[in-house]
């Protein structure tokens, strides 16, 4: 609060930022299809929330430049939920390639994995895949980005989607 009583911090809460620049998980996973060494694990029904870096810097100035902003939290998305499936066929049709056609079953994986991570851990190592990798990445982490709330107080709305943007990552 500032010395008049008044909010003075905004929380943007982002998506999975993604552009030009990808990085992390998303970066991995297209690297593993331009290479065809990507399996899926589990149906690919579970749900992402996804924005575009162009659009993460329109959401920040619309925020910083509107006082109705100021001390709430808002959710930056696209406003669209993404499938996991959804996304591996879009980045692999941008790199102009078939989605992998085979997925593996998430429970037996999961089940392979603690037997790793537990016998790593009584020879005192580490453990190349552990059970939190293989739930973080079956999780459903679907956020609303609700724009019709987001446009009442400072106008926002996403210019791109994912499928018009992986071509350009």
């Amino acid at each position: 609060m500032g010395a008049d009583g008044q909010p003075l911090g905004t929380v943007l809460r982002l998506g999975a930022v993604y552009g030009s620049r990808i990085k992390g998980n998303y970066e991995r996973l297209l690297r593993a299809l331009a290479c065809n060494r990507f399996i899926p694990i589990g149906s690919g029904l579970n749900r992402r929330t996804l924005v575009y870096d162009k659009d993460v810097g329109r959401a920040a100035v619309l925020t910083v430049s509107h006082p109705a902003a100021a001390g709430r939290v808002f959710n930056v998305t696209d406003g669209r939920f993404h499938t996991l499936r959804e996304i591996i066929a879009a980045m692999s049709l941008a790199l102009g390639r078939i989605p992998p056609r085979y997925s593996l079953s998430a429970r037996p994986v999961r089940w392979a994995a603690g037997l790793l991570e537990d016998a790593a851990r009584v020879i005192g190592c580490q453990s190349p895949i552990v059970r939190a990798t293989i739930d973080k990445y079956t999780e459903d982490i679907a956020v609303s980005g609700d724009i019709t709330n987001k446009a009442a107080i400072f106008q926002y709305i996403p210019r791109t989607t994912f499928k018009q943007n992986i071509y350009h990552c």
